[in-house]
């Protein structure tokens, strides 16, 4: 089962694809697609589409798992997080994969053991579980999360 996991967001989407076979989950690959903040908000929305659809059409994922939007103290980065969100959930559409949904506490709980993880924890936890993967960035490292967590809470195909 190749599982693509997605962190959305507006200035820096992060990826990850790993294959679940039983109780191995083995790293495929990563990164994190940028947007240009001074871009219209269109075209970063097809920058996200296009990104994911390559990332998609390289790697042949399965299924896929987004982080559900969580929300801010401030509306309009709500705003600008649900429509990258939509984006991705698009581009995945658009290529006939389900998506998963979970929580960015339940993923944090999947990964470290507990909801209220940080970053910092996340991240040293994705080296345990894959350690032979060379992380592109904080984003990646949580888009491999969310792709574990799927593997766990979903079943390892």
């Amino acid at each position: 089962m190749i599982i693509l996991g997605l962190d959305p967001s507006l200035s820096c989407t992060g990826w990850g694809v790993i294959r679940s076979e039983g109780s191995r989950l083995i790293h495929i690959a990563n990164g994190q697609i940028k947007t240009d903040a001074k871009a219209a908000m269109p075209a970063r929305l097809s920058h996200l589409v296009t990104a994911i659809d390559a990332v998609i059409a390289e790697h042949q994922p399965d299924r896929a798992a987004c982080e559900e939007v969580f929300v801010n103290k401030n509306p309009q980065s709500t705003l600008k997080l649900a429509q990258a969100r939509g984006a991705v959930l698009a581009a995945c559409g658009g290529q006939g994969l389900s998506v998963n949904e979970h929580s960015a506490r339940l993923v944090k709980k999947a990964v470290t053991g507990t909801g209220a993880a940080d970053k910092t924890q996340v991240q040293a936890m994705i080296k345990v579980l894959l350690p032979q993967a060379d992380v592109a960035g904080a984003d990646a490292a949580d888009a491999l999360a969310v792709a574990i967590a799927d593997a766990n809470l979903m079943g390892r195909g």
